[in-house]
């Protein structure tokens, strides 16, 4: 047996999982006129989320910033349910977007736009079928079942910014995941799980999305997000419950997601309600 040096056990501890390399993320995503203006790579953190909401307050840090942590020990999905996986297991990261020309009443189309952007990367470097359950999970198929591999969350940080943070299971194994209806990449046939290129490639999506975005004044129609959104929305087309504050659910079909980023949800008494991300507490098939 090879002697080594105690203190790269953490590091290698997995030979499956090696760290990200983030001279090589730095050359391959920060280009003059580009978004992305700084990456950083940490071990451990509790909430990509938190610190760069925390670094973003304290008005020191440019559009296009993006922390990637190795491991999450306190991530936190919608409604502030936590989530953690394996060192170096997933991808977990944040960013700060300013979208200055666009009306904040269109900012909350921004996690939306996150969740074509990751379906859209994943795709192409993973060779995974992707999809996305509204408003924020990117599903893939394992075992001809669709399953959660990831969440999307967005944050308001100041009056101007906007941290949206991707959690993204790469290498879980079936033993390893939080719960039985969840998956990974690796479960899902990925061709490959090399988390690099994976992150490489859904960063240079969300800019080209974001760009796409902005440039149309966050219209969701004119920048072709509202279409690339249903077309890969797994949840149009189905019967659904939204269980909604004050114990009140509201069962039918989703038919569409509608301008300000809302689901649809066509009753049986024929009735079309619309329902916000911020408004539901729990999405089910009926």
């Amino acid at each position: 047996m090879t002697p080594h040096n105690a203190s790269d056990d953490s590091r290698w501890s997995d030979l499956d999982r090696p760290p990200l390399n983030v001279t090589a993320l730095r050359r391959g995503l920060i280009r003059e006129g580009g978004l992305w203006s700084a990456i950083d790579v940490v071990q451990s953190t509790g909430s990509t989320n938190s610190d760069l909401v925390a670094r973003a307050s304290g008005g020191t840090v440019e559009e296009g910033a993006v922390l990637v942590a190795e491991q999450q020990t306190a991530g936190r999905g919608r409604l502030d349910r936590q989530w953690s996986a394996p060192p170096r297991s997933g991808l977990f990261f944040s960013v700060l977007l300013r979208p200055a020309e666009v009306p904040v009443a269109r900012w909350g189309w921004l996690p939306l736009l996150t969740g074509v952007a990751v379906a859209a990367g994943l795709s192409r470097a993973a060779g995974v079928d992707t999809a996305l359950k509204w408003p924020n999970d990117v599903l893939v198929t394992v075992g001809g079942e669709e399953r959660k591999a990831g969440g999307i969350l967005a944050e308001r940080a100041g009056d101007d910014a906007v941290v949206i943070g991707v959690g993204i299971n790469v290498t879980l194994r079936a033993d390893e995941l939080p719960v039985p209806q969840a998956a990974s990449l690796a479960l899902a046939g990925a061709v490959s799980t090399d988390r690099d290129p994976l992150l490489r490639a859904m960063l240079r999506s969300l800019e080209d999305w974001y760009d796409r975005w902005r440039a149309a004044g966050g219209d969701p129609a004119a920048a072709g997000l509202q279409e690339a959104y249903a077309v890969g929305c797994a949840t149009l087309g189905r019967t659904v419950r939204a269980e909604l504050p004050g114990d009140r659910a509201l069962v039918g079909e989703a038919v569409a997601v509608d301008g300000d980023g809302r689901l649809v949800i066509a009753t049986k008494e024929g009735v079309q309600e619309p329902v916000g991300a911020g408004d539901i507490v729990h999405l089910r098939p009926a």
